[in-house]
């Protein structure tokens, strides 16, 4: 597998950017139903969204939920000589980790362990890091190595080793997870890796973007300092951040048929890397899923499978523009299951404009400016 790829404009070779290639793996959720246990597990491990963004945990300890439609993972490494890892590439959450060879969790023996003493480079930390999750936690350790992201080498980052793991990481791709989101966010005050990025002046410019590949397991990149025009048609409309703490947005309304059927006079989400739905109030959702022609079933809303071409778009208006998602974008189906809506339960007030949404819209996070940049994805 190809780790990264540097890109550099054809108008000035000064201008490069480099891009860590994503892979869209088997989801949790369709292990589990391979295996019979989907049903078992859903009702073991609720699903909540919503956890990770608790002000409770903005200071101190990150929050986490089990998502098991996430799909998509990037190949970083650690330590010297280097010790590869999958990870989410997560805009909701601030922390860098990984498992450790000291966790003995049936999570972690599924997964790649790093080993600090086969590393020249790893300093040891006296700090502990504990990240909560919506049914368990990771506890572990902090430790400080060089990073490889990219291309990039990100010297004397702090990171999490963990000690013990949620039982549902077990079923899940990805090793551990790296956060992209803003560094007042970071369990333990670690410093975020893109911080570090900038800081060491490795990106020309302080922002990064994200493409999810519609069609495949392949294409799928996240880009630092730069934007691959390549991923995006049209123009890109800026929106500014509303809150500097996750990327937060401001959303005018959501339509179906041209009328308002969620988030009237407007509504706060956050474009979210780490979360595979679109997620908002109950209300809000059943009112959406309702006017698709979907149905509750289980912790799910279901559409007959025959009838997907004639469902209605769905339109998120932001900053003056319209965001639309046909229904080829918003539905999923599954061999086991039957066909499912995007759009899930929340919060009281909060959206998530997660996977479904970004794999439609290319995603620019502008550090520098404190704004989200979206366009048509190709």
């Amino acid at each position: 597998m190809k780790w990264a790829v540097l890109v550099c404009a054809m108008v000035a070779l000064s201008e490069c950017f480099y891009q860590v290639p994503l892979e869209k793996g088997k989801t949790a959720r369709e292990i589990l139903e391979e295996q019979g246990l989907w049903e078992e597990y859903r009702l073991k491990y609720p699903y909540n969204p919503t956890a990770k963004f608790d002000d409770r945990f903005a200071v101190g300890t990150e929050s986490m939920t089990n998502d098991a439609d996430l799909s998509y993972y990037g190949v970083i490494s650690i330590g010297t000589p280097p010790q590869s890892f999958k990870v989410i590439f997560d805009t909701g959450s601030s922390n860098l980790w990984v498992p450790s060879i000291y966790c003995n969790s049936p999570a972690c023996n599924n997964h790649a362990k790093f080993n600090p003493s086969t590393s020249s480079t790893y300093k040891h930390s006296s700090a502990s890091l504990n990240i909560q999750y919506g049914t368990g936690s990771m506890i572990g350790l902090l430790g400080y190595d060089t990073v490889m992201v990219g291309g990039l080498a990100v010297t004397n980052q702090i990171f999490g080793l963990s000690t013990s793991e949620a039982p549902f990481m077990q079923y899940m791709r990805a090793d551990g997870i790296l956060g992209l989101a803003y560094p007042r966010l970071a369990a333990s005050g670690a410093t975020p890796v893109f911080d570090n990025m900038m800081t060491e002046d490795l990106v020309k410019q302080d922002l990064f973007s994200v493409y999810l590949s519609s069609n495949s397991q392949q294409g799928s990149v996240v880009t630092f300092g730069g934007i691959d025009s390549n991923h995006y048609t049209g123009s890109i409309t800026w929106v500014p951040l509303s809150r500097d703490l996750y990327w937060q947005i401001t959303v005018d309304s959501v339509t179906v048929n041209g009328q308002v059927v969620a988030c009237s006079g407007g509504c706060q989400a956050i474009v979210d890397t780490g979360t595979s739905l679109i997620v908002g109030p109950q209300s809000s959702i059943s009112n959406i899923n309702s006017r698709v022609g979907a149905y509750s079933q289980n912790g799910d809303y279901m559409v007959n499978c025959n009838n997907i071409a004639q469902m209605p778009d769905v339109t998120f208006h932001i900053q003056g523009q319209e965001f639309t998602l046909p229904a080829s974008a918003y539905i999923h189906q599954s061999q086991y299951f039957g066909c499912r809506t995007g759009f899930g339960n929340g919060g009281d007030s909060l959206w998530i404009l997660g996977d479904v949404f970004i794999r439609q819209y290319f995603a620019v996070f502008n550090r520098g400016q404190n704004m989200v940049g979206l366009a048509k994805a190709v």
